[in-house]
């Protein structure tokens, strides 16, 4: 079941399922109000739905224009559908001209955030956050009843926030934003209600799961490492559940996430960078890399990614955007992504492929874990297939260029030696200590556990990096394990689909 489950989030972009996800549920509240359960008519929902959908958009394109930013219509129906759902819908009837322009308000202002309170064209705080926040701090447009935190919804939110959370990792945030949230609401509490009553009314009559799966989540304004992540989210879940006062107001769960949003800023600041195509070069079958020059320096480690936006004008179900690691080390002044196509590539692919020097595309830093360790004598084993060389072509590079000497072994796995990429870059990685073993399935036979072993008879001993295919990377992870190599020792950075 769980393999089924992969195989379809490894075809979807993360902002696409979280579209999708949103959409049901309001799909499911307007079965719900319609049947009575909900208290809201069908058509109060529908027609906010619609003019959130309608603001966000017109107001997306203008600021789009104004700022030479590439459109991103998925982004706005997912700040409008999220609105909907935590802006209870306004009932039509006397006065609902009022209630359409502080709508259209507040979609106006979680647009107008995303380029105003920004960093190198990057927003920093959530945007539907800053429109209800703004709106319960002034009055000015509707505040959030996070009426979708509803006992009715629940399963399908849970079912939902799954999805989410397995495809994007990140079950240790959302871990200890619930742990947080539990144990301060039990403290809150210690002298009144029953702990199990406080308990019950936290899971089933608050919008905790809603939070945490849909606005927590969100990548683009969580910080970058893994463990300033958790204290992102021990910090809002602390917010969210213990009552708080600045002056006179009342810290509200938005206003818990937008503190958060500024705490991951100052500990991981990240930019939306402007890359120009220099050039492409093919580097094996069917894989290209593709060198840009930045309009901001990137900083970054070997082995990090950043995430790729194409213009595009009707993209599939992947989007406009995607996760590329860099191929291209510190060391070197142009950026460099390397992929490989297949038949019937997705419409980003084929927007990619047909790009030309001098055109532009955007990037935002995301970083990731994926990094060489501090310690330059811990013993390193890299298992890459296919085009999931291209962190390693990254790490292998900057070694080169720093003179860092490191003990380990490269295993390349590939179908035929026209697919294995920079091998002269791999055949100079002895000089700083990389033993570059190439697994070919034409030739000497697939990658197995017996040539790890053979190859690197310490492997106990070394700490292993994966990338390549999911399905590569998950069969080595238990390769791993069955020749007793610790889950603390084992690194992962795949690749959610190449189609």
């Amino acid at each position: 079941m769980l393999n089924f489950i992969d195989n379809f989030l490894n075809r979807i972009t993360m902002y696409r399922l979280m579209l999708y996800f949103l959409m049901s549920l309001v799909l499911l509240s307007l079965i719900l109000s319609a049947l009575g359960i909900l208290s809201f008519e069908p058509l109060d929902l529908t027609l906010s739905a619609v003019i959130l959908i309608i603001a966000t958009l017109v107001v997306n394109k203008i600021f789009a224009w104004v700022f030479k930013a590439p459109v991103n219509a998925e982004s706005s129906y997912i700040t409008a559908l999220i609105l909907a759902l935590i802006i209870y819908p306004p009932v039509v009837g006397a006065g609902y001209l009022a209630s359409i322009g502080l709508l259209s308000l507040t979609a106006a202002i979680a647009m107008a955030a995303k380029y105003l309170l920004a960093f190198r064209h990057k927003h920093i705080f959530n945007p539907a956050a800053v429109a209800v926040s703004v709106a319960a701090l002034t009055g000015f447009g509707y505040s959030a009843s996070w009426w979708a935190g509803n006992i009715n919804l629940l399963p399908l939110i849970v079912l939902g926030g799954f999805l989410i959370v397995r495809k994007i990792q990140r079950w240790e945030m959302v871990g200890v934003f619930f742990g947080v949230v539990i144990i301060t609401v039990l403290l809150a509490t210690i002298n009144g209600t029953e702990p199990a009553q406080v308990l019950k009314s936290l899971v089933l009559f608050s919008p905790i799961f809603f939070f945490a799966f849909v606005m927590l989540t969100e990548p683009l304004t969580a910080p970058l490492g893994k463990w300033q992540r958790l204290g992102y989210a021990g910090i809002i879940g602390f917010l969210f559940a213990w009552p708080t006062y600045i002056g006179n107001f009342y810290i509200l769960p938005e206003m818990a996430l937008l503190i958060g949003n500024f705490y991951a800023f100052t500990v991981s600041p990240k930019g939306r960078y402007l890359l120009t195509l220099v050039r492409k070069n093919e580097i094996g079958t069917g894989m290209q890399e593709f060198v840009f020059t930045s309009d901001y320096p990137v900083k970054y480690e070997a082995g990090q990614y950043l995430e790729w936006t194409l213009s595009q004008h009707r993209p599939d179900l992947r989007g406009n955007r995607r996760f590329f690691t860099l191929a291209s080390s510190p060391t070197e002044k142009e950026i460099i992504l390397a992929t490989k196509f297949y038949e019937n590539p997705s419409t980003f692919k084929s927007r990619l492929n047909a790009l030309q020097p001098g055109e532009v595309l955007s990037a935002s830093h995301q970083s990731g874990d994926f990094t060489l360790p501090a310690d330059k004598n811990q013993k390193l084993a890299f298992i890459a297939g296919g085009i999931g060389i291209a962190p390693f072509r990254s790490m292998v590079k900057s070694m080169l260029d720093k003179n860092e000497s490191r003990d380990a072994v490269l295993f390349y796995s590939c179908k035929t030696q026209t697919e294995v990429a920079y091998h002269d870059l791999f055949g100079q990685a002895a000089s700083v200590g990389v033993k570059t073993v190439y697994a070919l399935t034409d030739q000497s036979g697939p990658l197995t556990a017996e040539k790890i072993q053979a190859e690197a008879p310490d492997f106990k001993d070394r700490m292993f990096y994966l990338a390549g295919p999911r399905g590569m990377v998950v069969a080595f992870e238990k390769t791993l394990k069955d020749l007793a190599v610790p889950q603390s020792q084992i690194k992962i950075d795949f690749f959610p689909g190449y189609v």
